[in-house]
């Protein structure tokens, strides 16, 4: 029964380092078992989703050994199973990547139907079309997606709907299939490119990875590499919108900016001060945040996975907004958490209208998912008084430490394990 128990209005202030980007890190260490040879991969997230992940390409045969807490040495000379357990793959969605993955290697895979948070239908008909555009049979049955070919030949693939795990995954076996295959309609997020320019730097021919056409030409082997992850733009966003919702004054350290700006910008419209360096952003919040709209996008858009944490500052801020989600339709189950602190948001369809209250007070409190459980941890730490956030593990799927860096900046956070520890705390904090 792991829980964060928080008291909530004070100010955040510091400096904060970010980690690996997770779902670089999913689809990265699913690619690293396409070479027979040692892969070194730096800057790793040690969070639940890539353990899991790590457990699941152990149990396929592979050698997987941690150098450091963040760093990890794979090797995929020794697979030798094709089955992906399902005990691993309920667990996380990106489980999928050994898909790709071991259909481009082995010309063949099978993997459980994926699990992850229950945010809304995530199809995966458009892995299945590019897979058969190479030339594999796929087949669903019994849960399990089994694909096979005698040979991948590369192929013209027009994705009907951008995807990013589409992408990923066909960027993978096409990247080990004879001849050149053409992406159209590709994903252009920053996780994508990591992933096309770890495969290159293991010596695959991908070209055009951030635009929508992404070009690669097949090769026979890949070899090992050392390679480190981009930092985490999503873990990045989570501490600058805490900084608003606090009005506190954070720098957020080791990120690449470029690829927050969509945050910034509308930090900028909420009436935020954004300072930007070459590694770094810092975040002034101040009292009296202004009301903006805001419509979620695929990449270079406002990203799906800051909505949450997008209407928690909205609903700090006077007068009314509106958050439009166009990516997954089963995102606003934050938003009857949130009224129970005060907040006043009205969903109707994919749209959330929002009156916003000068305060929010704690209350008990249930992660629905990993990014909703994130901005309530926000909107806890901005309220009065003490809130209690069960279903934890949502949070820890996707944040390293949290609540250690949360400590860091000043936030009064505690995680207990058990009913006793929650209540020791709560008597301490008062």
């Amino acid at each position: 029964m792991e829980q964060y128990i928080i008291k909530g209005g004070s100010p955040l202030h510091g400096e904060v380092s970010i980690g690996g980007a997770k779902n670089a890190a999913l689809g990265i260490l699913a690619a690293a078992i396409m070479t027979d040879e040692t892969v070194t991969i730096e800057n790793v997230p040690n969070v639940r989703d890539t353990r899991v992940l790590l457990q699941a390409i152990e149990g396929i045969g592979a050698k997987v050994k941690y150098v450091y807490n963040n760093s990890v040495q794979i090797n995929g000379g020794s697979i030798c199973d094709m089955n992906v357990d399902y005990e691993y793959i309920k667990k996380i969605r990106a489980s999928y990547y050994l898909l790709g993955a071991l259909l481009g290697k082995y010309k063949c895979s099978q993997v459980a139907l994926p699990g992850g948070c229950n945010i809304g239908s995530r199809p995966i008909d458009q892995h299945i079309k590019g897979f058969r555009a190479l030339g594999a049979e796929v087949d669903i049955s019994h849960g399990m997606i089994k694909t096979s070919a005698k040979k991948l030949v590369g192929s013209h693939v027009y994705f009907d709907v951008v995807s990013v795990g589409a992408t990923i995954n066909l960027m993978m076996a096409a990247c080990m299939a004879e001849g050149e295959t053409t992406l159209e309609n590709a994903a252009k997020e920053p996780h994508i490119v990591d992933v096309a320019n770890f495969l290159n730097a293991m010596g695959a021919n991908i070209k055009g990875a951030g635009t929508d056409v992404i070009r690669i030409k097949g090769v026979n082997r890949l070899h090992g590499t050392t390679y480190s992850i981009i930092p985490d733009q999503i873990e990045a966003g989570t501490f600058m919108f805490a900084a608003a919702a606090t009005k506190g004054d954070i720098v957020v350290k080791d990120v690449i900016p470029k690829h927050l700006e969509s945050l910034s910008a509308k930090l900028l419209e909420v009436g935020c001060e954004v300072v930007e360096g070459d590694d770094w952003v810092r975040v002034v919040g101040k009292g009296g945040l202004k009301p903006t709209n805001v419509k979620t996008l695929p990449y270079p858009g406002f990203p799906t996975d800051m909505q949450p944490q997008m209407a928690v500052v909205l609903a700090l801020a006077g007068g009314s907004s509106m958050v439009t989600e166009s990516i997954f339709e089963n995102r606003f189950k934050y938003v009857d958490e949130l009224n129970r602190m005060g907040s006043k948001i009205k969903v109707e369809g994919n749209t959330a209208y929002i009156e916003g209250v000068e305060l929010l007070t704690g209350a008990p409190l249930s992660a629905p998912d990993l990014r909703a459980g994130a901005a309530l941890v926000i909107a806890a730490l901005a309220a009065e008084g003490i809130s209690e956030i069960e279903d934890i593990e949502y949070i820890q799927r996707g944040y390293e430490d949290f609540d250690g860096k949360l400590r860091s900046l000043g936030a009064v956070i505690e995680r207990a394990d058990s009913e006793r520890d929650a209540q020791k705390f709560k008597l301490k904090i008062g």
